[in-house]
């Protein structure tokens, strides 16, 4: 009720009866006054009372666990209830405040008024520290939920970063084994582009020229690549490579020096080189010898590292070495492969001086054997216009892991002979 609107009511019934007010010997403002207080402190109390009831009914209620939104949504409904309410008591005491400007004479009012607002200064300040330890209650929940939704995170992380690790190698070994088939595609001896190429325009060239859209008939490739095949046949049954070998032992060219080699048990034959009968084992000529990969028809030399020397079948202009070992296929062990190699060459009269040999002496070629590779290998002679050479070492630092021994199997020497007898008196 609006308190002027409630004086104007009060004050008309004390001017009607004021009459009998006045006869009674009582003062009528006094007793209205008196009756407002009290009604207004009744209403207060309920107040009071239904705040303190919501406060315990919600307490008693099951606290079941809720999402930090709906916690919020609580809280600033609580403190929009309490601003009310505050708002409301801020209201009362300026009502009550008029009322006891009026009356200054009225004790009673002043001390009731004064008790009250001591209460309503107890009650907001119990209820700030309720509040407070929601708060505090609310934080230290909503703390939990943030760390389990973290500790989750990380799981899953974990997770998600262990099986990418796992997915990652395995694509790194599929990728190794994808290198790997490659390299043994270069190795074999497959048709190259060029040779593609080749066989398209034999083929093109037996049809129309101007109609290069013309199909090709079946029996031309039939042919065509019956001829191919033959062509490779021929080039593995002559000597597997399909090239002229000019360290073959049956052309002409021998062994005539190389490092200790490795005997198995007690043999004769190394005595008779070290009492100086030779400088060459009797086997050694297996080097230059074809093998048909046949594991141990080799010449062992002693230890990783060591030498060989051999005079060719003629002066030639080098192009390329291959060295061979046996296929892992059929072999047991293939440690005893040289690795780290070097290949020299040089040009060597009848007369010449043997101490003389290091300063003709060029290196053609240095190059790694790799077993992963085909057991023939061939490396070409990067040397431009080496000239003409009728002797070749190959040194070898190293093996692939056998301390005791180091194995050849073959060694071949490829190139042409030059175009007249005369330019090998020149190169002399």
């Amino acid at each position: 009720m609006n308190p002027k609107s409630s004086i104007l009511a009060d004050g008309g019934l004390s001017a009607v009866n004021n009459g009998n007010a006045i006869a009674n010997g009582k003062d009528p403002s006094h007793t209205i006054r008196r009756d407002y207080l009290l009604e207004r402190s009744r209403e207060l109390s309920q107040l009071r009372k239904g705040v303190q009831s919501s406060l315990q009914l919600k307490k008693s209620v099951h606290r079941r666990r809720r999402s930090w939104w709906s916690i919020l949504f609580t809280i600033l409904t609580k403190i929009v209830l309490i601003l009310a309410a505050l708002l409301y008591l801020g209201q009362f005491i300026t009502r009550c405040s008029t009322l006891a400007g009026r009356d200054t004479k009225s004790s009673f009012a002043l001390l009731d008024y004064e008790d009250r607002v001591s209460e309503v200064e107890n009650s907001l300040k119990i209820t700030s520290k309720m509040l407070q330890v929601q708060v505090e209650v609310i934080d230290k929940k909503i703390g939990n939920e943030i760390g389990i939704v973290k500790r989750e995170l990380q799981k899953q992380f974990q997770e998600k970063k262990s099986f990418l690790e796992m997915e990652l190698n395995q694509l790194e070994s599929r990728t190794d084994e994808l290198s790997k088939s490659l390299a043994d595609l270069e190795d074999r001896d497959l048709l190259t582009k060029g040779e593609l190429e080749k066989f398209w325009n034999e083929l093109k060239s037996k049809g129309n020229v101007d109609d290069i859209s013309k199909d090709v008939d079946l029996d031309e490739i039939m042919a065509m690549t019956k001829e191919i095949v033959e062509k490779e046949i021929d080039k593995h049954s002559a000597d597997g490579l399909g090239r002229v070998d000019y360290a073959l032992a049956s052309g002409g060219a021998k062994v005539v020096s190389h490092s200790e080699p490795y005997v198995y048990g007690k043999g004769s034959s190394w005595l008779a080189v070290a009492k100086g009968i030779s400088r060459v084992h009797s086997n050694a000529q297996k080097m230059l010898e074809p093998s048909f990969g046949e594991p141990g028809q080799c010449f062992p030399l002693q230890g990783s590292s060591g030498f060989v020397e051999i005079r060719l079948r003629t002066g030639i202009i080098p192009e390329a070495i291959t060295l061979e070992h046996v296929s892992k296929s059929v072999a047991y062990d293939r440690s005893s492969a040289p690795k780290d190699c070097r290949v020299s060459g040089w040009f060597e009269e009848p007369e010449d001086d043997p101490s003389a040999i290091i300063d003709k002496m060029f290196v053609l070629t240095d190059f790694f054997y790799d077993l992963e590779k085909s057991n023939a290998q061939t490396f070409a002679v990067p040397v431009i216009d080496s000239g003409i050479i009728n002797m070749v070492r190959l040194d070898f630092t190293s093996n692939h892991g056998n301390s005791a021994l180091t194995c050849i199997y073959r060694i071949r020497v490829h190139g042409y002979e030059p175009s007249s007898p005369a330019a090998i008196t020149a190169h002399a």
